[in-house]
């Protein structure tokens, strides 16, 4: 065997190497992209489920507080616009701008929730309705739903960011399609959310 042989035998068993290596990092990429992607659809779900009980709560004390027409439409209008938000999230999960425009619509909900809560501490009989009760269980239960949700979504938001930066794939992310960080969805309070909201009736 001449050497010219050998030489292009290795140029071409280290440019398979390479090859090899780059689909291995573009493939990595696309399971934590993905990853992150199914994780935001999880909370989605949750959240569509903590919008549609809304109304119901909105119902609910339509009956008993036939003079707070106004903190009852915040809470539909912020509940729309967090509906939204949501929507537009769902179409660019990680999306910074779309991350950012969430985290807003949902602080905004749970300012006009915070608002509603108050307005229903004067109202007795609201605070015994049984359908209130159950309602406030599961909105409670369903932000601790969102909680968890939220923690995979960042979780694995976390882990494609630090594959996506750390060497050699930084070297091909860019010029594979994956150019930016994906964002976290950071709420207003963390602590708070956490927590979970308490909806007291």
């Amino acid at each position: 065997m001449e050497i010219s042989t050998i030489v292009v035998l290795v140029l071409l068993v280290a440019v398979g190497v390479l090859l090899a290596y780059g689909v291995a990092i573009y493939n990595r990429l696309v399971t934590l992209q993905n990853r992150y992607g199914h994780a935001f659809a999880q909370i989605e779900v949750q959240l569509k489920r903590r919008y549609d009980l809304i109304p119901n709560l909105v119902e609910t004390a339509k009956a008993y507080m036939s003079h707070e027409r106004e903190a009852l439409q915040a809470v539909t209008e912020a509940r729309n616009g967090a509906l939204a938000s949501l929507r537009a999230a769902a179409a660019r999960p990680g999306e910074p701008g779309a991350m950012a425009e969430l985290a807003g619509a949902e602080g905004a909900l749970g300012a006009a929730l915070g608002r509603l809560n108050v307005v229903m501490e004067a109202y007795p009989d609201l605070k015994a309705s049984e359908n209130m009760r159950q309602l406030s269980e599961t909105l409670t239960s369903t932000e601790n739903r969102v909680a968890f949700a939220r923690q995979a979504f960042n979780d694995a938001v976390m882990q494609y960011n630090s594959y996506r930066q750390s060497f050699p794939p930084v070297l091909l992310a860019g010029p594979l399609g994956h150019r930016e960080d994906a964002a976290l969805l950071e709420l207003a309070d963390s602590a708070e959310i956490q927590a979970a909201p308490r909806v007291s009736f």
